[in-house]
């Protein structure tokens, strides 16, 4: 039961409705995805915590953007991790995987004992969305508050979107029987659905330093009392409900939301990829003259690129790469 339960759900998002409250949401497992992504690095416990929130967030709200349109995540802070980054590529075509890479930069010597919010300073949260060729890419940021990831995703959607969001979520090393340990991560995020026209309740919010919170942009009155039941039943989730394997998310949302009728849509697979290629690194090099290039140039007489996302090694001939290489 519990391995057919992890093949059917592990990596995967499940976009959900609650008609009767007017909020949608999603339920996401991230397994394989998270392997993927930290077994490039060898990163101390606490940055994998950051990234591992980051990842789970990302497949989260990636969910909602459409086929071959590009999410990214960053965080940018003056702390001991310098920069969180993660890119969700939407499906190139309906059934197939969203794919989802992570990396964080970091001084080592700066981390502390803290929690692993406390590891990042004074900075901003921001999220991203490319549309393709043509569109001019949309960026949205918040400043680090709150505590946790989360809760700057939570303001984020409150602040630029005027959208109540709410995460629950779950990650850390887990180890099944005769397995070996690995990460897992598992959340739900729920939205009130988007009304018309944006709501502002006064000056200010609840928040850290005045930022709004879900709690700010909710109405009074119906929908108010539509978003606060639904979350008291959200803070009744359980840890392990929300990481798996054993409870299939059907069965979290029958059991979080039974009185809401909860309706499910078609479950969204996702997969570790990266995007980097030789052709890649060739066109990000086409801009640098041959003196730059030169600069570049290794003691071997090569000119290497290491992708921070994957790890991919990248050993070029010097002759062949910048822009006037590209023009002889």
């Amino acid at each position: 039961m519990t391995s057919a339960n992890a093949i059917a759900w592990d990596d995967s998002v499940l976009p959900f409705q609650l008609d009767h409250a007017d909020i949608r949401g999603r339920v996401a497992r991230l397994d394989g995805v998270l392997d993927g992504i930290l077994k490039q690095h060898d990163y101390p416990p606490v940055v994998e915590a950051l990234v591992a929130e980051m990842a789970l967030l990302t497949a989260l709200i990636g969910q909602t953007v459409k086929l071959r349109w590009k999410l990214s995540l960053q965080v940018q802070s003056k702390g001991p991790v310098r920069m969180i980054a993660t890119d969700y590529y939407g499906a190139t075509s309906e059934g197939e995987p969203a794919r989802i890479r992570a990396y964080a930069s970091y001084d080592e010597n700066r981390l502390t004992d803290g929690a692993p919010f406390d590891q990042v300073g004074e900075g901003y949260f921001a999220i991203m969305i490319d549309q393709g060729k043509g569109m001019k890419p949309y960026q949205g940021i918040t400043p680090l508050a709150g505590g946790a990831l989360r809760a700057c995703a939570e303001s984020y959607f409150a602040q630029s979107e005027q959208i109540p969001t709410r995460f629950a979520l779950s990650f850390g090393k887990s180890q099944m029987p005769g397995q070996p340990e690995h990460w897992r991560a598992g959340g739900v995020m729920i939205q009130h659905m988007p009304k018309a026209s944006p709501f502002v309740q006064g000056e200010g919010g609840a928040g850290e330093a005045g930022l709004l919170t879900p709690s700010d942009v909710v109405r009074d009155g119906e929908d108010g009392e539509n978003w606060n039941r639904v979350n008291i039943l959200l803070d009744t989730v359980e840890e392990m409900e929300l990481i798996g394997p054993q409870v299939p998310p059907t069965d979290l949302l029958v059991r979080l939301f039974h009185e809401e009728r909860p309706r499910v849509f078609d479950v969204q697979p996702v997969r570790f990829g990266c995007t980097c290629s030789e052709e890649r690194v060739r066109q990000s090099l086409s801009i640098y003259s041959a003196k730059d290039i030169e600069k570049m140039t290794t003691g071997d007489g090569r000119v290497t690129a290491d992708c921070q996302f994957c790890g991919a090694h990248y050993d070029l001939d010097p002759k062949t790469v910048g822009f006037e290489a590209d023009d002889s």
